[in-house]
Protein backbone atom coordinates (compact mmCIF):
# COMPACT_ATOMS: atom_id res chain seq x y z
CA UNK A 1 0.00 0.00 0.00
CA UNK A 2 1.78 3.22 -1.13
CA UNK A 3 0.88 6.81 0.32
CA UNK A 4 0.11 9.79 -1.75
CA UNK A 5 1.02 13.16 -0.85
CA UNK A 6 -0.89 16.26 -1.43
CA UNK A 7 0.42 19.64 -2.28
CA UNK A 8 -2.08 22.30 -1.96
CA UNK A 9 -1.30 25.71 -3.67
CA UNK A 10 -2.11 28.98 -2.48
CA UNK A 11 -2.42 30.24 -6.63
CA UNK A 12 -4.06 34.26 -5.44
CA UNK A 13 -4.68 36.75 -2.51
CA UNK A 14 -7.23 38.80 -2.62
CA UNK A 15 -6.76 41.35 0.48
CA UNK A 16 -9.20 45.01 0.88
CA UNK A 17 -6.85 48.07 0.79
CA UNK A 18 -7.18 48.60 4.15
CA UNK A 19 -5.95 45.18 5.19
CA UNK A 20 -2.88 45.26 2.51
CA UNK A 21 -0.49 45.43 5.65
CA UNK A 22 -1.39 41.88 6.19
CA UNK A 23 0.00 40.36 3.15
CA UNK A 24 3.67 40.47 2.51
CA UNK A 25 5.94 38.25 0.37
CA UNK A 26 5.29 34.81 -1.16
CA UNK A 27 5.16 34.10 -4.56
CA UNK A 28 1.09 34.02 -5.41
CA UNK A 29 -0.02 37.64 -7.02
CA UNK A 30 -1.88 39.63 -5.08
CA UNK A 31 -5.31 41.93 -5.88
CA UNK A 32 -5.47 44.44 -3.57
CA UNK A 33 -9.59 45.82 -3.86
CA UNK A 34 -11.48 48.80 -2.69
CA UNK A 35 -13.91 46.80 -0.41
CA UNK A 36 -15.10 43.79 0.52
CA UNK A 37 -17.92 44.01 -2.39
CA UNK A 38 -15.16 43.96 -4.91
CA UNK A 39 -13.47 41.72 -2.73
CA UNK A 40 -15.93 38.47 -3.18
CA UNK A 41 -16.21 39.76 -6.97
CA UNK A 42 -12.90 39.05 -7.61
CA UNK A 43 -12.40 36.07 -5.60
CA UNK A 44 -15.46 34.04 -6.99
CA UNK A 45 -13.91 35.01 -11.07
CA UNK A 46 -10.53 33.91 -9.82
CA UNK A 47 -11.58 30.90 -8.30
CA UNK A 48 -13.95 29.95 -11.48
CA UNK A 49 -11.01 31.18 -14.03
CA UNK A 50 -8.30 28.86 -11.97
CA UNK A 51 -10.39 25.88 -10.42
CA UNK A 52 -9.62 26.79 -7.31
CA UNK A 53 -11.89 27.28 -4.03
CA UNK A 54 -11.63 30.62 -2.26
CA UNK A 55 -11.24 30.80 1.79
CA UNK A 56 -11.98 33.69 3.06
CA UNK A 57 -9.73 34.54 6.36
CA UNK A 58 -12.03 37.17 7.97
CA UNK A 59 -9.36 39.72 8.42
CA UNK A 60 -9.84 41.55 5.11
CA UNK A 61 -7.95 38.70 3.28
CA UNK A 62 -9.19 36.06 0.72
CA UNK A 63 -6.65 33.00 -0.74
CA UNK A 64 -7.36 31.01 -3.32
CA UNK A 65 -5.71 27.76 -2.92
CA UNK A 66 -6.06 24.82 -5.50
CA UNK A 67 -6.77 21.74 -3.59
Amino acid sequence: MSETSRIDTILAVVVVEEAKAKVAGGSAPVFIVKDKEEQEKIALILSRITKAMAHDLENGVYILVKH
